[in-house]
């Protein structure tokens, strides 16, 4: 009898172990603000069912070859700062949602991260010092704050390309003081060629696929444009043995959204909610029930939902929009 009762508690430990494994991560980009955050801010993003959000301090260069990163300054806004961050993850912490803490850099002017490189060997060293002091300060962070995840950079292609070495120790540095997750957050086109994703525990993407050249590119349409990139990413993820994990995912409301996704330059172009809608549905439907795909975090969800989005906005937010509704019923099969 005693048996039978242990054998029965060993299935229903494998049960629930195996369901743990395979729970999605449906993740929101949560913007940082100038204000703090209570539960008012945080109830919408519970009614689309998320489970995990990205929380994002920001550190600030000058230029493409500038050395030195600006990080809590007090020129910052609070959602940017150590401090914001902490307060924000306490806030969704209190509902049982799971934080991803993901540093970020902002070239003045809006210029690509992933140019940023230096001319000269003394100007490397530098930014390698300043990078190290920003990243290890939030490493901490989200040490203090038990965060699940914590992604080492965002979108740094030169950078990493050039100095392999620093990030390999970077990452050593990293999992001394920071005991959770760790990836790191490339951009769709560089991903393959990161060199320490050996390192990590998920192979983070970016993931803004160009996928179709039409209007409104129909389900089909964006299935057949995902298929070469999947077929990509699984081939990465045999070698690594990591689960795939999209640190970022979305799609404007305008036409062509699917040509070139990751294009924010401007924000011309005629308002195009279903061309959202069924980006957000193909994107769900190849990944989300794959066991090596770990979920993702979609771009970008704001603090002050009733002021955001809506019928007449052509940006990324989901909010106020036929996308949301899509998104609530997504995250909740």
């Amino acid at each position: 009898m005693k048996a039978t009762k242990f054998l029965f508690l060993i299935l229903i430990f494998l049960q629930v172990s195996c369901k743990s494994q395979t729970t999605k991560i449906n993740g929101l980009s949560f913007v940082a603000s100038r204000d703090k955050i209570d539960s008012t801010h945080i109830n919408p993003a519970l009614k689309v069912h998320t489970n995990f959000v990205s929380l994002m301090p920001f550190g600030s260069i000058k230029e493409l070859a500038s050395p030195e990163i600006r990080f809590n300054t007090g020129r910052e806004w609070f959602g940017e700062t150590k401090n914001g961050l902490l307060q924000y993850a306490k806030e969704f912490q209190k509902k049982n949602v799971k934080i991803m803490v993901k540093p970020q850099i902002w070239v003045w002017r809006g210029e690509f991260t992933g140019l940023i490189e230096m001319q000269t060997e003394a100007q490397w060293q530098i930014l390698e010092k300043s990078y190290s002091e920003f990243i290890l300060t939030y490493a901490k962070a989200a040490q203090e704050m038990n965060a699940d995840i914590f992604c080492i950079g965002t979108e740094l292609e030169k950078f990493i390309l050039n100095r392999p070495q620093y990030w390999h120790q970077l990452i050593l540095e990293i999992r001394k003081i920071y005991k959770g997750k760790l990836t790191y957050a490339a951009n769709w086109d560089e991903y393959k060629r990161v060199p320490f994703l050996a390192d990590l525990d998920y192979i983070g993407i970016d993931a803004y696929f160009p996928l179709s050249d039409q209007k409104t590119p129909t389900v089909e349409e964006l299935e057949i444009g995902w298929k070469p990139h999947k077929e990509e990413m699984m081939s990465v993820q045999k070698q690594y043995k990591k689960p795939i994990l999209f640190t970022e995912f979305g799609y404007r409301s305008v036409d062509y959204n699917a040509k070139q996704p990751w294009f924010v330059d401007r924000f011309e172009g005629n308002v195009n909610l279903q061309a959202q809608i069924n980006g957000l549905q193909v994107i769900h439907k190849m990944f989300w029930k794959e066991e090596w795909f770990a979920g993702g975090f979609i771009w970008k969800w704001f603090h002050k939902h009733n002021g955001v989005g809506g019928l007449t906005d052509n940006r990324f937010t989901p909010q106020n929009k036929p996308a949301e509704e899509i998104l609530r019923k997504l995250y909740a099969e």
